[in-house]
Protein backbone atom coordinates (compact mmCIF):
# COMPACT_ATOMS: atom_id res chain seq x y z
CA UNK A 1 0.00 0.00 0.00
CA UNK A 2 1.51 3.10 -0.83
CA UNK A 3 2.33 5.68 2.49
CA UNK A 4 -0.47 8.36 1.24
CA UNK A 5 -2.94 6.13 1.09
CA UNK A 6 -2.02 4.76 4.17
CA UNK A 7 -1.77 7.93 5.97
CA UNK A 8 -5.26 8.98 5.16
CA UNK A 9 -6.73 5.80 6.42
CA UNK A 10 -4.49 6.50 9.54
CA UNK A 11 -5.64 9.97 10.11
CA UNK A 12 -9.20 9.60 8.90
CA UNK A 13 -10.20 7.17 11.83
CA UNK A 14 -7.53 9.31 14.18
CA UNK A 15 -9.82 12.43 13.18
CA UNK A 16 -12.81 10.49 13.80
CA UNK A 17 -11.79 9.66 16.99
CA UNK A 18 -11.19 12.96 18.29
CA UNK A 19 -14.50 14.51 17.38
CA UNK A 20 -16.21 11.64 19.54
CA UNK A 21 -13.84 12.42 22.22
CA UNK A 22 -14.33 16.13 22.07
CA UNK A 23 -18.32 15.26 22.12
CA UNK A 24 -18.11 13.02 25.24
CA UNK A 25 -15.57 15.42 27.31
CA UNK A 26 -17.68 18.42 26.61
CA UNK A 27 -21.05 16.43 27.58
CA UNK A 28 -19.09 15.35 31.20
CA UNK A 29 -17.22 18.92 31.55
CA UNK A 30 -20.72 20.54 31.05
CA UNK A 31 -22.73 17.77 33.47
CA UNK A 32 -19.53 18.35 36.21
CA UNK A 33 -19.66 22.21 35.88
CA UNK A 34 -23.43 22.29 36.82
CA UNK A 35 -22.52 20.41 39.89
CA UNK A 36 -20.24 22.87 40.44
CA UNK A 37 -21.28 26.00 39.89
CA UNK A 38 -19.37 28.13 42.35
CA UNK A 39 -16.42 26.96 40.39
CA UNK A 40 -17.62 26.32 36.91
CA UNK A 41 -15.04 28.20 35.15
CA UNK A 42 -12.20 25.87 36.74
CA UNK A 43 -14.28 23.30 35.17
CA UNK A 44 -14.95 24.68 31.60
CA UNK A 45 -10.82 25.45 31.68
CA UNK A 46 -9.85 22.03 32.41
CA UNK A 47 -12.00 20.86 29.49
CA UNK A 48 -10.15 22.87 27.42
CA UNK A 49 -6.85 21.56 29.17
CA UNK A 50 -7.61 18.06 28.37
CA UNK A 51 -8.53 18.64 24.85
CA UNK A 52 -4.96 19.48 24.06
CA UNK A 53 -6.37 22.64 22.66
CA UNK A 54 -5.58 25.36 25.76
CA UNK A 55 -2.67 27.14 23.59
CA UNK A 56 -4.63 28.44 20.86
CA UNK A 57 -7.30 28.85 22.89
CA UNK A 58 -5.26 31.46 25.67
CA UNK A 59 -4.25 33.05 22.09
CA UNK A 60 -7.66 34.08 21.51
CA UNK A 61 -9.50 34.24 25.05
CA UNK A 62 -9.06 35.61 28.49
CA UNK A 63 -11.50 33.63 30.36
CA UNK A 64 -13.63 30.40 30.62
CA UNK A 65 -17.13 30.20 29.98
CA UNK A 66 -19.57 27.66 28.55
CA UNK A 67 -20.48 29.43 25.76
CA UNK A 68 -16.58 30.14 24.50
CA UNK A 69 -15.74 26.92 25.68
CA UNK A 70 -18.67 25.20 23.61
CA UNK A 71 -17.82 27.57 20.33
CA UNK A 72 -14.08 26.86 20.67
CA UNK A 73 -14.10 22.92 20.86
CA UNK A 74 -17.42 22.75 18.76
CA UNK A 75 -17.10 25.49 15.90
CA UNK A 76 -14.42 27.42 15.41
CA UNK A 77 -11.86 27.33 12.58
CA UNK A 78 -9.15 28.62 14.08
CA UNK A 79 -9.12 25.45 16.46
CA UNK A 80 -7.63 22.42 14.53
CA UNK A 81 -9.13 19.94 16.62
CA UNK A 82 -12.89 21.43 16.84
CA UNK A 83 -15.47 19.07 15.85
CA UNK A 84 -15.80 20.89 12.82
CA UNK A 85 -12.26 21.20 11.67
CA UNK A 86 -11.42 17.56 12.43
CA UNK A 87 -14.88 16.21 10.54
CA UNK A 88 -14.03 17.98 7.83
CA UNK A 89 -10.09 16.91 8.15
CA UNK A 90 -11.57 13.04 8.25
CA UNK A 91 -13.90 13.59 4.92
CA UNK A 92 -10.95 15.58 3.15
CA UNK A 93 -8.87 11.95 3.97
CA UNK A 94 -11.87 9.91 2.82
CA UNK A 95 -11.61 11.33 -0.46
CA UNK A 96 -7.84 11.14 -0.90
CA UNK A 97 -8.40 7.20 -0.30
CA UNK A 98 -11.69 6.64 -1.91
CA UNK A 99 -11.11 3.61 -3.69
CA UNK A 100 -10.07 1.80 -0.76
CA UNK A 101 -13.46 2.20 1.06
CA UNK A 102 -16.26 0.28 0.64
CA UNK A 103 -19.17 2.68 -0.57
CA UNK A 104 -21.38 2.45 2.97
CA UNK A 105 -18.07 3.68 4.51
CA UNK A 106 -17.65 6.72 2.23
CA UNK A 107 -21.18 7.42 2.55
CA UNK A 108 -21.08 6.98 6.44
CA UNK A 109 -17.92 9.70 6.25
CA UNK A 110 -19.86 11.81 3.82
CA UNK A 111 -22.71 12.44 5.72
CA UNK A 112 -21.03 12.99 9.01
CA UNK A 113 -19.57 15.82 7.54
CA UNK A 114 -22.82 17.68 6.02
CA UNK A 115 -24.74 16.77 8.94
CA UNK A 116 -22.36 18.14 11.22
CA UNK A 117 -21.46 21.33 9.24
CA UNK A 118 -25.23 22.23 8.90
CA UNK A 119 -25.58 21.51 13.02
CA UNK A 120 -22.75 23.55 13.78
CA UNK A 121 -23.54 26.24 11.39
CA UNK A 122 -24.90 28.54 13.91
CA UNK A 123 -23.46 28.88 18.30
CA UNK A 124 -24.77 26.17 20.42
CA UNK A 125 -26.87 27.38 23.04
CA UNK A 126 -26.18 25.10 26.48
CA UNK A 127 -30.09 24.12 26.20
CA UNK A 128 -29.37 22.18 22.48
CA UNK A 129 -25.58 20.92 23.84
CA UNK A 130 -26.86 17.70 24.81
CA UNK A 131 -28.85 16.36 21.65
CA UNK A 132 -25.76 18.32 19.42
CA UNK A 133 -23.58 15.95 21.34
CA UNK A 134 -25.89 12.93 20.98
CA UNK A 135 -25.69 13.58 16.89
CA UNK A 136 -21.76 13.77 17.06
CA UNK A 137 -21.58 10.46 18.97
CA UNK A 138 -24.18 8.63 16.62
CA UNK A 139 -22.62 9.98 13.30
CA UNK A 140 -19.46 8.08 14.44
CA UNK A 141 -20.90 5.41 15.61
CA UNK A 142 -22.68 5.12 11.98
CA UNK A 143 -19.29 4.98 10.42
CA UNK A 144 -17.50 2.64 12.99
CA UNK A 145 -20.37 0.39 11.92
CA UNK A 146 -20.03 1.40 8.50
CA UNK A 147 -16.46 -0.08 8.81
CA UNK A 148 -17.06 -3.17 10.44
CA UNK A 149 -19.85 -4.29 8.58
CA UNK A 150 -18.26 -3.80 5.02
CA UNK A 151 -14.40 -3.78 5.11
CA UNK A 152 -12.44 -6.36 4.36
CA UNK A 153 -9.89 -7.26 7.67
CA UNK A 154 -6.61 -6.54 5.82
CA UNK A 155 -4.35 -3.55 5.93
CA UNK A 156 -6.63 -0.90 4.61
CA UNK A 157 -8.79 -2.03 7.90
CA UNK A 158 -5.08 -2.19 10.10
CA UNK A 159 -4.42 1.58 9.41
CA UNK A 160 -7.93 2.64 10.44
CA UNK A 161 -7.88 0.55 13.65
CA UNK A 162 -4.70 1.66 14.86
CA UNK A 163 -5.46 5.28 13.79
CA UNK A 164 -8.81 5.01 16.05
CA UNK A 165 -6.73 3.52 19.13
CA UNK A 166 -3.56 5.75 18.80
CA UNK A 167 -6.15 8.53 19.07
CA UNK A 168 -8.29 6.82 22.00
CA UNK A 169 -5.52 5.94 24.05
CA UNK A 170 -4.37 9.32 23.88
CA UNK A 171 -7.75 10.67 25.04
CA UNK A 172 -8.46 8.17 28.02
CA UNK A 173 -4.48 9.00 29.40
CA UNK A 174 -5.44 13.22 28.98
CA UNK A 175 -8.94 12.85 31.23
CA UNK A 176 -7.10 10.43 33.40
CA UNK A 177 -4.52 13.35 34.52
CA UNK A 178 -6.28 16.43 34.33
CA UNK A 179 -9.12 15.16 35.83
CA UNK A 180 -7.40 13.57 38.67
CA UNK A 181 -6.37 17.07 39.79
CA UNK A 182 -9.92 18.86 39.26
CA UNK A 183 -11.58 15.85 40.80
CA UNK A 184 -9.78 16.31 44.53
CA UNK A 185 -10.47 20.17 45.27
CA UNK A 186 -9.79 19.38 49.56
CA UNK A 187 -9.75 16.60 51.43
CA UNK A 188 -13.24 17.36 53.17
CA UNK A 189 -14.54 16.56 49.82
CA UNK A 190 -13.12 12.99 49.65
CA UNK A 191 -16.12 10.14 50.13
CA UNK A 192 -18.12 12.82 50.25
CA UNK A 193 -21.76 12.54 47.45
CA UNK A 194 -19.99 15.26 45.38
CA UNK A 195 -16.77 13.51 45.49
CA UNK A 196 -18.94 10.12 43.94
CA UNK A 197 -20.48 12.59 42.09
CA UNK A 198 -17.34 14.15 40.23
CA UNK A 199 -16.14 10.82 39.80
CA UNK A 200 -18.93 9.75 37.77
CA UNK A 201 -17.91 12.42 35.47
CA UNK A 202 -14.85 11.11 34.61
CA UNK A 203 -16.58 7.45 33.81
CA UNK A 204 -19.23 9.66 31.33
CA UNK A 205 -16.43 10.75 29.43
CA UNK A 206 -15.30 7.88 28.21
CA UNK A 207 -18.43 5.67 28.59
CA UNK A 208 -17.72 3.92 31.21
CA UNK A 209 -20.17 4.50 34.07
CA UNK A 210 -23.09 1.90 33.56
CA UNK A 211 -19.56 -0.77 32.86
CA UNK A 212 -18.01 0.01 35.93
CA UNK A 213 -21.16 -0.50 37.94
CA UNK A 214 -22.14 -3.37 36.84
CA UNK A 215 -18.36 -4.81 38.09
CA UNK A 216 -18.42 -2.99 41.06
CA UNK A 217 -20.51 -0.16 42.36
CA UNK A 218 -19.73 0.24 45.60
CA UNK A 219 -15.75 0.78 45.10
CA UNK A 220 -16.41 4.42 44.12
CA UNK A 221 -12.44 5.17 44.27
CA UNK A 222 -10.00 7.04 43.04
CA UNK A 223 -7.81 3.97 43.22
CA UNK A 224 -10.72 1.73 41.66
CA UNK A 225 -11.63 3.80 38.88
CA UNK A 226 -8.01 4.72 38.01
CA UNK A 227 -7.56 0.67 37.90
CA UNK A 228 -10.33 0.64 35.40
CA UNK A 229 -9.79 3.04 32.86
CA UNK A 230 -5.94 2.03 32.76
CA UNK A 231 -5.81 -1.54 33.16
CA UNK A 232 -9.28 -2.92 32.61
CA UNK A 233 -8.90 -4.86 29.15
CA UNK A 234 -12.51 -5.16 28.90
CA UNK A 235 -13.24 -1.31 28.90
CA UNK A 236 -13.01 -0.71 25.07
CA UNK A 237 -11.84 2.94 25.79
CA UNK A 238 -8.94 1.64 28.55
CA UNK A 239 -5.24 2.04 27.75
CA UNK A 240 -4.93 -1.61 28.43
CA UNK A 241 -7.55 -2.48 25.84
CA UNK A 242 -6.01 0.49 23.27
CA UNK A 243 -2.69 -0.76 23.55
CA UNK A 244 -3.71 -4.50 22.84
CA UNK A 245 -6.01 -3.28 19.89
CA UNK A 246 -2.88 -1.47 18.26
CA UNK A 247 -0.27 -4.08 19.14
CA UNK A 248 -2.85 -6.81 17.47
CA UNK A 249 -3.23 -4.65 14.23
CA UNK A 250 0.48 -3.91 13.80
CA UNK A 251 1.12 -7.37 14.24
CA UNK A 252 -1.24 -8.37 11.45
CA UNK A 253 1.07 -5.78 9.07
CA UNK A 254 3.85 -7.47 10.14
CA UNK A 255 2.62 -10.53 8.90
CA UNK A 256 1.12 -9.36 5.81
CA UNK A 257 3.87 -7.48 4.73
CA UNK A 258 6.71 -9.76 6.08
CA UNK A 259 8.21 -7.12 7.92
CA UNK A 260 9.50 -5.46 11.57
CA UNK A 261 9.77 -1.79 11.72
CA UNK A 262 10.89 -0.13 15.01
CA UNK A 263 7.42 0.91 15.73
CA UNK A 264 6.55 -2.88 16.68
CA UNK A 265 9.23 -2.64 19.30
CA UNK A 266 7.56 0.28 20.60
CA UNK A 267 4.25 -1.24 20.45
CA UNK A 268 5.57 -4.72 22.78
CA UNK A 269 6.86 -2.22 25.31
CA UNK A 270 4.27 -0.73 26.16
CA UNK A 271 1.73 -4.11 25.86
CA UNK A 272 4.17 -4.86 28.35
CA UNK A 273 4.15 -2.01 30.54
CA UNK A 274 0.77 -2.61 31.09
CA UNK A 275 1.10 -6.67 31.57
CA UNK A 276 4.04 -6.37 34.14
CA UNK A 277 2.12 -2.82 36.32
CA UNK A 278 -0.47 -2.47 39.06
CA UNK A 279 -2.31 0.15 40.39
CA UNK A 280 -0.37 0.09 43.45
CA UNK A 281 2.95 0.76 41.27
CA UNK A 282 1.35 3.71 39.39
CA UNK A 283 0.09 5.22 42.42
CA UNK A 284 3.42 4.62 44.03
CA UNK A 285 5.23 6.18 41.34
CA UNK A 286 2.85 8.68 41.09
CA UNK A 287 -0.39 8.85 38.86
CA UNK A 288 0.44 12.09 37.15
CA UNK A 289 3.97 11.27 36.04
CA UNK A 290 3.34 7.66 34.92
CA UNK A 291 0.50 8.57 32.57
CA UNK A 292 2.00 12.01 31.40
CA UNK A 293 4.92 9.05 30.26
CA UNK A 294 2.16 6.97 28.56
CA UNK A 295 1.11 9.86 27.09
CA UNK A 296 4.49 10.48 25.41
CA UNK A 297 5.27 6.88 24.78
CA UNK A 298 1.49 6.74 22.87
CA UNK A 299 2.60 9.85 20.95
CA UNK A 300 5.90 8.29 19.92
CA UNK A 301 4.25 5.25 18.59
CA UNK A 302 1.79 7.44 16.48
CA UNK A 303 5.30 8.96 15.15
CA UNK A 304 7.11 5.87 14.51
CA UNK A 305 4.00 4.31 13.08
CA UNK A 306 4.24 7.05 10.38
CA UNK A 307 7.69 7.13 9.74
CA UNK A 308 8.20 3.34 9.04
CA UNK A 309 4.88 3.28 6.67
CA UNK A 310 5.68 6.60 5.26
CA UNK A 311 2.70 8.19 5.57
CA UNK A 312 4.07 11.61 3.87
CA UNK A 313 5.27 9.39 0.68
Amino acid sequence: MLGKTAGGLYWMFRFLERSENTARLLEAGFRMALTRSSDAESEWQSVVTTSGAAMGYQAKYDSYSDTLVMDWLLRDPDNPSSVISVTKSARDNARLVRTALTTEVWEAVNDNWMTLRDLLKEPVTTVDLPSVLATIRKQSALVRGALYGTMLRNDIYDFARIGTFIERADNTARIIDVKYYTLLPSASAVGSSLDNVQWEMILRSVSAHRCFRWLDEKDMTATAIAEFLIFDKRLPRSLAFCVKQTTENLRYLEQEYEQRHPCHDLADRLKRWVRESDINTVFDLGLHEVVTEFIRDNNALGSQIEQDYRFMA
